[in-house]
């Protein structure tokens, strides 16, 4: 009887903990790797990981119910849109109704991956462990590393400036209370984060700045949660068809951007990723906060816009996204220029067999559910019970995937993993059951055999707890 192979998860954020519970039902030997003292990744607040930050009025976006595992309900007592507290702690308990923990190695991140002639993997912790691995998972997030506007603003501006990533609250980093204040962008973070400084007794004045501008999309519409509503069209419907009934639903429920003072939208709704806000418009609308066009220059404590208009401004936000990084591999053997690395159903790299990639997109939609799938989908790989399609039949996928995305979506490093849950999800669950029939008809050995074992001694870390499902109740409140 073969071994099976032993794994390497890279990071225990939403993602690399779903994988390692898929992992564990199967009973394949793995690692996970965590640079910081706990599970959460970037829904951890106060993350001594060194990487991941989020503001303290953080709060999830996606209905709790489209945002929980399939195998671990969140409670009915749960907001709809809970803050970061209670998602965390479902994480924490998550783990430990699984028993995951002691797969897990915590404050020893990965450091390097050095891919070896026999297929295997040398991986080197930040404690300096070296050990060889049959497949690697990377699950390390894109929530991390700031990207900035490129090529910079012009002139020198003499007040403070910092990302998104860094702002905590109207005090930390930066002392905000009573400044004049510039968000840039158009994107979640720049709407919460807008919305906070301009509550009274906070920031003196707030101006939102923007390239283009965005369709705004509330969390509620018609007294419902708004992606509850989304979901009853059915996987695979037109996009032309979700693109008339979605913009019919805004042009009714919410009405023009412009009429908030923000610039027309260069695209039509669903052409770009959402941004969603209950309150930016209501703060638009009363004045609290002025959009402004883009940053054309900076001249001391002034700042010019694209319209010609000046402030002086005291400090600026760049809400402007991240770059997608994998530091513990050379960028020779795997990168992502502008956050492009192309990939079968985000998942599998065409031409290696056992490198795979979990959480690496960005849907409309919650990642954690998706994350899930994924895990089911590799664990069943691992042991032999799914085949893949041909190098040039993936190859020939991704290809038109990416075609379709990017008719579809506005040209922007934002965009280069787009997906839409329900689709996504959809078509992975096709593609699983078409790669079981093809692993039936073929001889059953494993897609990736162990090797790892015998170049490294020591006690294998696969666990006996059996993962079984909770009820939607089980979870304590906080």
């Amino acid at each position: 009887m073969q071994e099976l192979p032993k794994v390497c998860v890279i990071g225990a954020g939403s993602s690399g903990i779903t994988v390692c519970k898929s992992l564990q039902d199967k009973g394949i030997p793995y690692d996970c790797y965590e640079k910081g003292s706990d599970v959460g990744g970037n829904w951890r607040y106060k993350n001594d990981n060194g990487l991941s930050n989020i503001y303290k009025s953080l709060h999830i976006n996606t209905h709790r119910d489209r945002m929980e595992y399939r195998d671990y309900p969140m409670p009915d007592w749960y907001a709809d849109y809970p803050n970061h507290e209670p998602i965390q702690k479902y994480f924490v308990d998550y783990v430990e109704h699984f028993g995951l923990r002691k797969n897990i190695k915590f404050k020893n991140g990965v450091a390097k991956i050095e891919p070896q002639d026999d297929g295997t993997y040398l991986v080197t912790s930040e404690k300096g462990e070296k050990i060889f691995y049959d497949a690697v998972i990377v699950a390390n997030g894109h929530h991390w590393s700031p990207r900035w506007p490129e090529p910079g603003f012009p002139g020198k501006f003499n007040g403070k400036i910092i990302h998104s990533h860094d702002y905590v609250d109207p005090e930390h980093p930066l002392q905000l209370v009573g400044k004049k204040v510039i968000v840039l962008g158009m994107g979640n973070s720049a709407m919460d984060i807008s919305v906070e400084l301009s509550r009274p007794g906070v920031a003196k004045k707030v101006f939102l700045s923007s390239r283009r501008g965005a369709w705004v999309i509330p969390n509620y519409l018609f007294g419902k949660p708004l992606d509850k509503q989304t979901e009853l069209l059915p996987p695979g419907t037109p996009f032309w068809l979700k693109q008339f009934l979605f913009g019919t639903m805004l042009k009714i429920g919410v009405g023009k951007m412009e009429d908030f003072g923000l610039p027309k939208p260069d695209h039509k709704p669903g052409e770009a990723h959402p941004t969603i806000s209950q309150d930016i418009l209501v703060r638009l609308g009363r004045g609290d906060i002025k959009y402004k066009p883009v940053i054309q220059e900076y001249n001391g404590n002034k700042v010019k816009f694209a319209d010609g208009s000046e402030e002086e401004i005291d400090a600026i936000i760049y809400c402007t996204g991240y770059n997608v990084k994998f530091p513990f591999f050379k960028p020779e053997f795997i990168s992502a220029p502008e956050n492009h690395l192309p990939l079968f159903h985000r998942t599998f790299k065409p031409d290696l067999n056992n490198l795979f990639f979990v959480g690496l997109y960005q849907p409309l939609g919650a990642i954690m559910p998706l994350a899930e799938f994924q895990g089911k989908w590799l664990a069943e790989y691992l042991t032999g019970n799914y085949s893949l399609p041909t190098v040039a039949e993936m190859r020939k996928q991704i290809q038109d995937y990416e075609k379709r995305m990017k008719k579809r979506y506005v040209t922007s490093a934002r965009h280069t993993m787009q997906v839409d849950y329900e689709d996504f999800l959809y078509y992975m669950q096709k593609e699983l059951k078409a790669g079981k029939k093809r692993a039936s008809k073929s001889l059953q050995t494993l897609p990736v055999p162990s090797k790892a074992k015998y170049k490294q001694s020591g006690k294998q870390s696969s666990s006996n707890v059996k993962s079984e499902p909770r009820k939607k109740s089980a979870l304590a409140k906080v």
